[in-house]
């Protein structure tokens, strides 16, 4: 007898749809089969069961700058978009994750306030490098660095000598590094005055900025054999250098987001601030040549890089860009926007599921999420493929109501999710992960 029985005309077990039961036992899948015993729940026709998305890039900002998010509404809006787990960046909360007193702090706030399950990135700062094995050991999942300033004071980036640094004491430990790559050189000699106009912002942060930092990042691999993870790659001009350092062994992933793939620079008007995210939204063909990176291979995963702020950051300038606060809210819509254009792509939903649950799920040593697996953990969408709807910025879970994806009609709706078996919404507490990679 299970504690909860899932029946599902179609959900994604052993990487394909099928008709299948899901047995809940303790909060893991205990059985998959037929005529199981136990209290039932049946999914609608046009709903499909799949493994809960895992999201590993959320700024959450709490504490310090929970009038940007929080964790209270980060993970409802998580729920609300099937993501049931998530994986919060250092910064920008205060303080920043760059010591064991600061995460012990963001794990005394989220606490009480999580409805999914949340782990920690740390942070590799100058002032830290050389004593990153006490948040190695008190559960990080590995370690965020800059390579430009990063636009908070108090997490600052690294120059080429601390990169070195960073990856050979993060090869010692055994975890990652994840980059920020944006080379401050060549955004130096690339500056202008700002201003409404969006193709001068795309200028001043041009791809070689990307390329010359992720060469930066592959040559301090080689040398040292750490394990590096590029962070939000927006430009193709970088796979190239990717694909030859992944070719020969080096141990190198990479991850793009929803408004990458979903958005281009032709479609976004001067003065728009709510596109405004570094590095920023390329062009049309830029677009089509990541999505050929991700079929091949060449890119690993998708994530959000939830980076919500305040109307009065986001618009600051009236449409200035290089006053305007950078980021994208996008975690409730992240896996239906990518969804969305993926099947107008004839892309099935299955490869999605591969970038964004079980791919980012194995990218941290989750190994018991992202699956709909006997033993893995009990964390399920009902998923409703083609219903279709138009996001309103004010009834998104998000707190605060700003979003790029604005008017745009979406394809998938996550009616109903469960973590470890339980429905989230119905007294849920989510849980404080740490680390599975070493």
């Amino acid at each position: 007898m299970h504690d909860l029985v899932i029946r599902a005309a179609s959900a994604f077990v052993d990487g394909r749809f099928q008709p299948a039961e899901i047995g809940i036992t303790s909060g893991r899948i205990a059985a998959i089969g037929t005529d199981l015993d136990g209290p039932a729940f049946e999914l609608a026709a046009d709903e499909v069961l799949i493994p809960g998305i895992v999201d590993t890039h959320v700024h959450v900002n709490e504490p310090g700058r929970t009038e940007w998010e929080g964790f209270a509404s980060a993970t409802r809006a998580a729920a609300a978009g099937g993501v049931t787990t998530i994986i919060d960046m250092p910064l920008n909360s205060v303080p920043t994750t760059i010591s064991i007193e600061a995460l012990q702090v963001k794990r005394q706030v989220a606490a009480d306030k999580v409805v999914v399950d949340t782990g920690f990135w740390g942070g590799a700062v100058p002032e830290n490098l050389g004593a990153l094995r006490e948040l190695h050991e008190g559960g990080v999942f590995g370690f965020k660095a800059f390579l430009a300033p990063s636009g908070i004071d108090e997490f600052g980036h690294l120059d080429a000598a601390q990169l070195q640094t960073a990856l050979a004491e993060i090869a010692a430990l055994g975890s990652m590094l994840i980059v920020h790559a944006e080379d401050p050189g060549v955004l130096d000699a690339h500056a202008n005055q700002g201003g409404v106009s969006y193709s001068a912002f795309v200028e001043s942060r041009p791809d070689e900025a990307e390329a010359t930092a992720i060469d930066r990042v592959i040559a301090g691999v080689r040398r040292t054999g750490a394990r590096a993870h590029i962070l939000h790659l927006s430009s193709a001009a970088a796979l190239p250098a990717l694909r030859a350092a992944r070719a020969e062994g080096l141990p190198i992933t990479v991850e793009t987001c929803p408004h990458y793939l979903v958005l281009a620079s032709e479609q976004i008007d001067d003065g728009a601030t709510q596109f405004k995210c570094c590095p920023p939204i390329r062009s049309e063909a830029n677009r089509e040549a990541l999505w050929q990176a991700l079929l091949d291979g060449d890119i690993d995963v998708v994530v959000t890089d939830h980076s919500p702020a305040t109307a009065d950051l986001k618009f600051a300038g009236n449409g200035d860009f290089q006053v305007a606060w950078g980021g994208i809210a996008g975690l409730q819509t992240g896996f239906s926007s990518v969804w969305t254009e993926a099947a107008e792509r004839g892309i099935p939903l299955d490869r999605v599921l591969q970038w964004m649950s079980q791919g980012t799920a194995d990218l941290v040593g989750l190994a018991q999420k992202g699956r709909i697996a006997v033993g893995a953990d009990a964390d399920l969408v009902a998923f409703a493929p083609d219903e279709r709807f138009t996001v309103h910025a004010a009834e998104l879970r998000h707190k605060n109501p700003i979003s790029a994806f604005e008017g745009r009609e979406l394809r998938g709706v996550s009616r109903r999710a469960w973590l470890r078996g339980h429905p989230i919404g119905e007294a849920t507490n989510g849980a404080l992960l740490e680390t599975g990679l070493s």
